[in-house]
């Protein structure tokens, strides 16, 4: 209900009566809606502007309120008029674009304390209630469209509001020489997790397959396939005074014994110290 008690305060001086208080309501509800006071009675008149106020002789006729509004946005007119009749209101709405009329009736006692004219936090029992049937049975539907898309516009403010301070919020954090730096600095990549199929106790499987059939590991390394250079010999020809050819099986795994492709101990080289000691 922000503005209504603005309102109800520029105009108390115009309301003496129950049924005043309830008009006042009304009007702001329409005026929330997107639309502007031009006046009073049935016909415009060359005094005729856009407000937000009630006119001034708004109230002289207790028994029949006529109030005009234009819409902010288009021409298209309301006209709205208020019938007393006994201790309710009959609110009868018509929009000039469409012709449709729409109407709410309303008990004052049940909505206003005749006792507090003149005190706004007591004059309105409950407001908001009254507020919400005027925009639901009285208002056009393109009026509430506009007031909807109002609130929606004040929502998402308030959240780009609160994702700013957010933001500024981290800032602050991040700027604090109090607070304690994150243990894993920002250019570190998180760890590699295997897969939700990879079974869980899989670490280690390679070594419990020795011979590496399936491809993964093996713990017999066999020097013509362990990925270094090969001596440039082929185990299957033989090796003189070592192995007869045909030895080694074509495929075999095969380790070599011995230098392999080397020749023995030159007899010009340096003999070892005591060679000639019959106890060595």
């Amino acid at each position: 209900m922000a503005g209504l008690e603005v309102l109800y305060t520029c105009v108390s001086g115009s309301i003496d009566s129950a049924q005043d208080a309830v008009v006042c309501l009304v009007h702001w509800e329409v005026i929330k809606s997107g639309y502007r006071c031009l006046g009073g009675g049935d016909q415009p008149s060359s005094s005729d502007k856009k407000s937000e106020l009630l006119p001034a002789d708004w109230s002289s006729n207790k028994e029949l309120y006529t109030l005009r509004y234009k819409d902010c946005d288009s021409n298209t007119n309301l006209l709205l008029k208020a019938i007393t009749v006994d201790s309710t209101l009959i609110f009868n709405l018509m929009s000039s674009s469409t012709q449709q009329v729409s109407d709410l009736t309303v008990n004052i006692s049940d909505h206003v304390d005749a006792g507090q004219l003149h005190s706004f936090d007591s004059v309105f029992k409950d407001a908001d209630i009254l507020s919400e049937r005027v925009k639901t049975q009285l208002l056009p539907a393109r009026a509430r469209a506009s007031g909807s898309k109002a609130e929606k516009k004040t929502h998402r403010w308030e959240d780009e509001e609160a994702e700013e301070e957010a933001r500024q919020r981290r800032r602050d954090a991040d700027n604090d020489p109090l607070r304690i730096p994150n243990r894993r600095p920002h250019h570190v990549a998180p760890p590699h997790w295997p897969g939700p199929m990879v079974p869980p106790f899989a670490a280690g499987g390679a070594d419990l397959d020795p011979f590496g059939s399936h491809g993964a590991g093996g713990m017999i390394v066999d020097p013509l396939r362990s990925g270094y250079p090969r001596s440039g010999f082929d185990p299957t020809q033989g090796f003189p005074d070592i192995l007869p050819p045909g030895a080694v099986p074509p495929g075999a795994r095969f380790d070599p014994f011995g230098p392999v492709g080397r020749p023995g101990p030159d007899p010009d080289h340096m003999p070892p110290p005591g060679y000639d000691d019959m106890f060595m």
